[in-house]
C-alpha cells in the first residue's frame, strides 16, 4: 500500500504535547511520514512523553522552516479546515479525502496539512491545497484538538487502505504529476505575465492569483500540460519584447 507516500504536515504547531500525540495517532494507523513546519517548541520532553511508543516517528520527523520546503516534491495537497472562507476551496469528506490521498500516493508524495492550534491553516497556506477536508462536528463548537483531528483522518486513511482496490479516480494524464515547487514557479511566471499585459494591477491584485491557483489546483496539471502553459507565457513575453523593440525603432 502507498501509505509511506502520505505525509502528515503540522504547520506552525504551538504545543509540543500535540506533536507527540499526533505521532502516536499516526503510528496507530501505519502512517510514518511526519513533517513539522516552524514548530514553536520542538524538540521537547513533553512531545516524547505524549508520543508513548511512537518515539521513532518523532526522531525521524522532518523539520522545515517553511511550508514550501515541506511540500517541495508533493503533487497533491489536502488541507484541513473548520471554517468557511471568503473563497471556497473544493471540499471532501474525510473518507473521500482518504481515498484521494491513497490514489495520489501511488504516483508520488502527497500531503495532508493541519494548521496551528489557534488559527488553523491561513489562507496563504490553503492556497497550496488542491482540496480541503472538514470533519463534521457541532456547529457551535467545531474546533477539534490538533491530535484528535490527526487521529480521525489517520483512521480514515488506514480504513480505506485495508479495502484498497487500486486507483479510485480515472487518471488520463499523459505525463508525470507536477510537484509543488514546479507549480509555485508557474504561479510566479503567470503573475509576472499578467502584470506585464496589464491584466493584474500589482497595487490592487485583489484575489486574482488566489482564484487562479484554485482553478489550476482543481485541474491537476500533468508535467506536459504545465510545459505547454509555461511555453504560452514565455511566448507572450517574447512578443511583448518584440512590440517594445519595434516601438523604439
Amino acid at each position: 500500500m502507498p501509505l509511506s507516500n502520505i505525509r502528515i504536515v503540522l504547520v506552525r504547531p504551538t504545543h509540543p504535547g500535540n506533536i507527540g500525540a499526533a505521532a502516536r495517532a499516526m503510528k496507530n494507523m501505519s502512517l510514518r511520514s511526519l513533517y513539522l513546519v516552524a514548530p514553536e517548541s520542538y524538540p521537547s520532553p513533553q512531545a516524547m512523553d505524549r508520543a508513548a511508543g511512537a518515539i521513532d516517528l518523532l526522531r525521524d520527523a522532518v523539520i522545515c522552516d517553511t511550508l514550501d520546503m515541506a511540500l517541495k516534491d508533493c503533487h497533491l495537497v489536502m488541507g484541513t479546515t473548520a471554517r468557511q472562507r471568503r473563497i471556497e476551496w473544493p471540499g471532501l469528506e474525510p473518507d473521500g479525502c482518504a481515498r484521494r490521498l491513497l490514489d495520489g500516493a501511488l504516483e508520488g508524495p502527497v500531503a495532508l496539512l493541519f494548521g496551528q492550534e489557534r488559527t488553523g491553516l491561513l489562507n496563504t497556506e490553503l492556497d497550496r491545497c488542491h482540496f480541503v477536508v472538514t470533519i463534521a462536528a457541532d456547529k457551535d463548537f467545531s474546533s477539534l484538538n490538533l491530535a484528535c483531528a490527526v487521529q480521525i483522518l489517520a483512521y480514515e486513511i488506514y480504513r480505506a487502505s485495508q479495502a484498497y482496490p487500486g486507483a479510485h479516480v480515472s487518471d488520463f494524464r499523459d505525463g508525470r504529476p507536477v510537484k509543488g515547487e514546479e507549480m509555485q514557479l508557474f504561479y510566479r511566471h503567470l503573475r509576472e505575465v499578467l502584470e506585464q499585459v496589464g491584466f493584474l494591477d500589482p497595487r490592487n491584485p485583489r484575489l486574482l492569483m488566489r482564484r487562479l491557483a484554485r482553478l489550476f489546483n482543481r485541474a491537476g496539471l500533468d508535467h506536459n500540460e504545465l510545459n505547454i502553459m509555461r511555453g504560452i507565457l514565455t511566448s507572450v513575453q517574447q512578443n511583448l519584447g518584440n512590440l517594445d523593440k519595434n516601438t523604439q525603432e
